[in-house]
């Protein structure tokens, strides 16, 4: 694969790139690029993580990128999923394994590292209090947003130490590429200016667009907060099962929140039907059909994004319409992974006892 195809497979799974001269000169220079994200494995896989990040992750191997899987388990625990329970929390983050699989991901190109490797070595609590003592308190309360909070009095102290941590697993895992979502932004950031501080590798940092929920978002009552802030309250979360689309939902269930979905006509910002189609179905298909009896314009394919935009916008596309379209793409993408948690002894009963867990924050 010659650089550009390579250079341009990576930054097309970011909505952004810090920077993208950087990006290039690791493509022209380097024939593996190591990248890597992490998850806090809790409660049941969602569309974010189960279908999304599949796909861009298959880009990034097809551009030889090694990819690290971290799986935050320590960061739960301080977190208090699973009411903190570290063995509900691995046992969560094997059943993430399978969802990879399941969606097609070949994990024998994906490098699994369990944080508590990291958790338990004193010298990754070192590079902890280095990068604790070269930035601010301010700058890390600021940056709780990456654990999905909002700044308040009312968190745990634990929550603290969560933004070094995480710089620091950056670190730890030498990295070239920091390849999270845009929620993840500010500590990734973080570690750019910490090692330019301490001499150390700067990551380029590739974010992937956060996919929103499905329900509306009254933005107003946002007005005080951050980009970030927002990010965390519109973006799609387990915690609501019903602005949410789980990789085990039915087709029936699929339908059911789709059609109930907030979709205004002619409105692309904001609106989770036409995120969709920009980030999921465009990435995963050639093509876009949706269909309509004649008397309203009969079927219409679209071959991008674009095209299917303006026709939205124009109001060439009822809201109805789009969404019956979406929910059998949806369908089709969750499908398999559907189908392989009911046919695989060990992924169904790691599905069964995740689902039996009680989700606390």
């Amino acid at each position: 694969m010659d650089t550009e195809t390579r250079f341009e497979l990576i930054k097309g799974v970011g909505e952004e790139v810090v920077k993208e001269e950087e990006l290039k000169e690791l493509v022209e220079t380097k024939d593996i690029i190591t990248a890597y994200d992490g998850f806090e494995p809790s409660g049941l896989a969602h569309l974010p993580v189960g279908v999304f990040r599949p796909l861009l992750l298959k880009d990034l191997i097809k551009a030889n990128v090694k990819f690290k899987l971290l799986l935050a388990d320590s960061f739960a625990l301080i977190n208090n999923k699973f009411e903190g329970d570290i063995n509900k929390i691995r046992k969560a983050g094997e059943y993430f394994l399978e969802v990879w699989k399941a969606a097609g991901v070949d994990m024998n190109k994906v490098e699994v590292v369990w944080h508590k490797e990291f958790f338990e070595n004193p010298e990754y609590w070192m590079r902890v209090i280095k990068i604790a003592k070269a930035h601010t308190l301010k700058r890390t309360l600021r940056s709780l947003t990456i654990a999905g909070r909002i700044e308040s009095e009312n968190n745990p102290t634990a929550l603290i130490f969560y933004p070094s941590m995480q710089c620091a697993d950056i670190f730890e895992l030498d990295v070239d590429i920091c390849q999270l979502g845009m929620d993840q932004r500010k500590v990734n950031m973080l570690a750019r200016e910490i090692a330019e501080k301490m001499g150390w590798k700067k990551p380029v940092v590739v974010s992937h667009h956060m996919v929103l929920g499905l329900k509306q978002n009254n933005l107003r009552d946002m007005k005080n907060l951050d980009k970030d802030q927002v990010m965390v309250l519109t973006k799609m979360s387990k915690s609501d099962p019903e602005s949410c689309i789980f990789v085990h939902d039915s087709k029936e269930d699929i339908e059911r929140k789709i059609m109930n979905a907030f979709c205004p006509a002619k409105v692309i910002e904001n609106n989770p039907i036409v995120d969709y189609v920009k980030h999921i179905i465009f990435r995963a298909f050639e093509v876009f059909e949706i269909k309509r009896p004649e008397k309203f314009g009969g079927d219409v394919i679209y071959e991008s994004y674009a095209d299917f935009e303006k026709d939205y916008v124009s109001g060439k596309i009822h809201p109805l319409d789009l969404k019956k379209a979406v929910a059998e793409k949806l369908d089709e993408l969750i499908k398999p992974i559907r189908e392989y948690f009911e046919k695989n002894e060990k992924a169904r009963k790691l599905y069964e006892e995740v689902k039996s867990f009680k989700i606390t924050r």
